[in-house]
């Protein structure tokens, strides 16, 4: 059954590069918003099968990358004070700030423990009373449900001593602000699916009829990406624009109806700064005011700080101007093992697909 299947898919693979190819006739640029998207397509080698006149951007879909240089030395500042149990995921602690990371201040003293979930942080703050515990909260609206979960189950349990710094970020305002850049450089998108899967369809199609762009829900899976890049080049092609949803099995139309709810519990839309983009309007989650007892910012009052050197170049890289292998610091001064910006650190950015996959990634074969 496995050889079945996976002939089966290799089948589909095949068969949608060849309605690709017979169907393209001008040239397009395409953007994958997601990073699991653009790791995927480099790992299959899927750019490598395409016909040359399609050119695949990667978007600034990475929350880990996107954090600005300034937020994470908030997180830093926090976490050394003495009474701070900083909690954050694993991706952000070798993520470098101004100066150094979380892993740094870890080393110098400072008390910052790997979670995979905030509810994890809320048990910290119920077991250790005499500690200010602050989950480092970042993510897309796939996280952003639970985060609330958390804010709210630490009010029902009446734990003062917990609290969150928000750098959540929303994705429709970051590809607005990407077809905002002139001139433009994206004629279509691939959608994150799993992001989907929590806020629905609406926003997108609010992007579509603003700017006349297709754009495609896909999935992870090689088949998933092929039919979202020919449903954008059909369209492309016939000059056509509108929302596509491929990933049909996991997105409904209104989303998640329980994980909206908790999102609109608890926060509010915000202005918020992203890493070498600067400033997007509404992109970002804060807590409401009634539950600002639960925000780190006003709770520590940490200072402001400068952005990254790397963030010129980061910025570039995230809004796909640049490719990862264009910048100057790729592979030699920013490496894995010793990251110049956060794109070489997450398991979902761009730089860190290319160094992992471009020279030794199959393409995929019939």
């Amino acid at each position: 059954m496995k050889y079945l299947d996976e002939y089966r898919q290799r089948e589909l693979i095949e068969g949608q590069l060849e309605m690709i190819a017979a169907r393209v006739r001008g040239r397009w640029t395409i953007m994958e918003v997601c990073g699991g998207q653009t790791h995927a397509i480099l790992k299959h080698g899927i750019d490598r099968r395409l016909p040359e006149n399609i050119t695949l951007l990667h978007g600034p879909g990475c929350p880990v990358c996107v954090t600005p240089a300034e937020t994470i030395d908030q997180a830093i500042e926090i976490a050394q004070r003495p009474e701070v149990m900083l909690c954050s995921f694993g991706d952000m602690l070798r993520v470098p700030g101004a100066e150094h990371d979380l892993l740094t201040a870890r080393a110098e003293g400072a008390d910052i423990r790997m979670v995979y979930t905030p509810l994890e942080a809320v048990a910290l703050a119920k077991s250790n009373p005499d500690r200010e515990v602050v989950f480092f909260a970042i993510g897309f609206e796939t996280t952003a449900p639970v985060v609330a979960t958390a804010v709210l189950q630490a009010e029902s349990e009446g734990l003062s001593n917990f609290s969150i710094l928000a750098a959540q970020v929303r994705i429709p305002p970051a590809i607005a602000a990407i077809l905002e850049m002139k001139p433009r450089a994206v004629d279509a998108f691939l959608a994150p699916g799993h992001v989907c899967t929590v806020t629905g369809a609406d926003e997108y199609v609010q992007l579509v009829e603003r700017y006349r762009v297709p754009i495609v829900i896909t999935g992870f899976e090689p088949v998933d990406l092929l039919q979202g890049i020919h449903s954008a080049v059909d369209q492309l092609e016939r000059g056509k624009a509108k929302l596509e949803n491929q990933y049909e099995r996991a997105v409904r139309e209104q989303g998640n109806s329980l994980a909206r709810a908790r999102i609109e519990q608890a926060f509010r839309t915000v202005d918020r700064s992203w890493r070498g983009l600067g400033i997007i309007p509404d992109s970002g989650f804060a807590l409401r005011e009634q539950y600002a007892g639960f925000d780190a910012v006003r709770r520590f009052r940490p200072g402001a700080s400068a952005a990254a050197a790397s963030d010129i170049y980061c910025g570039r890289v995230l809004s796909g101007t640049l490719k990862p292998v264009e910048c100057p610091y790729f592979g030699s001064k920013c490496r894995p093992e010793s990251p110049v910006g956060p794109c070489m650190v997450s398991s979902e950015g761009a730089c860190a697909a290319y160094y992992r996959y471009a020279d030794r990634r199959p393409a995929i074969e019939g």
